[in-house]
């Protein structure tokens, strides 16, 4: 695979020297796990400049993740299996390294991340490598790790009291610990608050530009992409089908909805309103200019603009929450407040997005619904019953919690006995043909008969999925369904959800994913400090910068670009922005 030339994008670090030396070097690397029928990597060649920051893309199941632990050594040394070819990390072969001493160049952050996890708290285990490695300074090292990721006050909290994007940012945390001179980060954006997420780029850019640390993610996020990477690795079938710079990959749009992965929006509207325009734009602010130059440039078309959808407040409830307080225990034996006498009604027949900052509270008022976690004060009923009074199982006929993290709904030992399990355990009729149904809807019939604990992260979203599918329940709770997914993947999801809505009387997600709330949802319920902070509609809430600025979200490019032009309300997809341009 030829060294691409690099071209950089607005806010990304200068691209390094086409000369730079090699920081990973794969020639014919192949490689399949043990049981598997199929090749998860196929022959890879590739070459990864120094100081290069790389984006490596492609569908659920490409072999992304599997051709990045190759660069610290878990394959095949952890994860062993059939492998022939090579791969060298700067100048050395990791086939005659461990990982630990691989460790001290190559800084690595899972895709499940709670697993690197390993001491009490965030302070003790962003510290815990340098420490056992000998470093002196160790405890400066875990200071300015926190400093930069914005973890300094959480420093003494437990590791199991954090929300799952700021246990995110302590594995990260704990990785750049170690100064690595080469840092592979799989997901960066998953699970963590949009505006956490551009923060988290921006330490991971100045990292790159700064320090000259070689930067390799794994992300779904073109957005991400656009603005920060210098090339781009799309990956298909188990091998990298090309290495390019981050325009000119950007711009190969039928390449990247082959594989799943959706280009910009900007890049989107620029190849539907400007068609032919010599230089995409990458970000809000070039889309913008562009179109502003336009000869008939969009204008803020009040009079014919889509009305916001509007929340069915009118119907029954189907959950209510009323004054209630929750936390948990501090280490220093004190409670924290993660809810603060919130006050909220669900209705029959509303598709609900709860968003909010990492920590707000969300996932803890999703257990609270589902009778996994009672309040601390106040009440919640759900279909009427006061979760005090009738057991999680009881409830589970009427709630479905699909928890943040997908493994933990896998108790069988293969996709198709844990979709199974719950109808065929309450004697559904036609159990099996409707578990048939779900595994071909999340297109997992191929992986059926698969534990799925064995499966890529996608696959296991798609999976736990199902399993909340077959249930069927009036009140269907989703933590994070669209994480690590791609485009095919997550347009299933949505696609899944509405096609439900005759069975589910209400559906609350729980997310980070703005283009899921802007796409899916008619109300949004904004979490901050424990209260509500908002109850809206997408569009009211992306036209209103105090309350994203609090809560830390940033709407879909979309939204910004019809900002930008002074459309009022702000256009929720591209179909929609192009639509009242025209």
């Amino acid at each position: 695979m030829p060294t691409p030339t690099t071209v950089t994008a607005p806010g990304a670090p200068s691209a390094p020297p086409s000369q730079a030396a090699a920081a990973v070097e794969v020639r014919g690397l192949t490689f399949r796990y043990p049981g598997a029928e199929q090749d998860s990597l196929r022959g890879v060649d590739l070459r990864i400049a120094q100081g290069d920051f790389v984006a490596v893309v492609g569908g659920n199941g490409s072999g992304k993740t599997t051709l990045c632990k190759a660069f610290n050594g878990l394959v095949p040394h952890f994860w062993n299996g059939d492998l022939t070819g090579s791969v060298e990390v700067f100048g050395r072969d990791t086939a005659g390294l461990g990982v630990a001493e691989l460790g001290a160049d190559v800084g690595y952050v899972f895709q499940d991340f709670g697993n690197q996890l390993v001491r009490p708290t965030v302070r003790d285990d962003v510290g815990f490598a340098p420490l056992n490695l000998g470093h002196a300074d160790w405890a400066e090292r875990a200071d300015r790790a926190m400093a930069g990721l914005d973890l300094t006050s959480i420093g003494d909290t437990f590791t199991w009291q954090l929300s799952g994007g700021q246990q995110h940012l302590t594995a990260l945390a704990g990785a750049l610990a170690l100064a690595p001179r080469l840092l592979v980060v799989d997901e960066p954006a998953a699970e963590v608050d949009p505006a956490r997420a551009t923060a988290l780029y921006e330490h991971l850019a100045r990292l790159n530009r700064e320090r000259g640390v070689t930067v390799v993610v794994i992300e779904h996020h073109a957005e991400l992409v656009a603005r920060y990477a210098r090339s781009v690795v799309l990956m298909a079938d188990g091998a990298p089908r090309w290495h390019l710079p981050v325009r000119e990959a950007l711009g190969r749009v039928d390449d990247l909805a082959e594989a799943d992965i959706p280009v910009p929006q900007v890049i989107d509207l620029a190849r539907r309103l400007a068609p032919g325009t010599p230089r995409l734009p990458l970000t809000v602010e070039e889309c913008t200019t562009l179109l502003s130059s336009l000869p008939s440039p969009p204008v803020p078309l009040t009079a014919s603009a889509t009305v916001p959808r509007a929340a069915v407040r009118d119907a029954p409830p189907v959950a209510t929450v009323a004054g209630v307080t929750h936390g948990y225990r501090t280490i220093a034996g004190g409670r924290s407040v993660v809810l603060d006498d919130l006050h909220l009604s669900l209705h029959d027949g509303e598709k609900v997005a709860l968003v909010g900052s990492n920590g707000a509270g969300k996932s803890t008022l999703l257990a609270l619904l589902a009778g996994l976690t009672l309040p601390r004060d106040g009440t919640v009923e759900v279909d009427g019953r006061d979760t005090r009074r009738v057991s999680a199982a009881e409830l589970s006929d009427a709630v479905c919690y699909l928890v943040q993290h997908p493994e933990e709904m896998f108790l069988a030992d293969s996709v198709r006995g844990d979709v199974a399990m719950h109808p065929r355990g309450r004697r559904v009729p036609d159990a099996d043909t409707l578990v048939e149904e779900v595994l071909e809807r999340v297109r997992l019939t191929q992986v059926a008969d698969r534990d799925g604990r064995l499966l890529s992260g996608g696959q296991q979203r798609r999976a736990a999925l199902a399993v909340a599918l077959a249930m069927r329940p009036r009140l269907l709770l989703l933590d994070e369904p669209t994480s690590s997914l791609d485009l095919r993947s997550r347009d299933d999801v949505i696609a899944m959800l509405a096609a439900l809505a005759a069975h589910i009387r209400c559906t609350v997600v729980a997310t980070h994913d703005m283009h899921l709330v802007a796409e899916w949802a008619d109300r949004v319920v904004v979490l901050d400090g424990g209260r509500v902070l908002a109850d809206t509609d997408p569009a009211t809430l992306f036209a209103s910068p105090e309350i994203l600025s609090r809560a830390r979200l940033v709407p879909p490019q979309v939204s910004q670009v019809g900002a930008a032009l002074g459309m009022a309300p702000v256009p929720l997809s591209v179909d929609e922005l192009v639509e009242r341009a025209r």
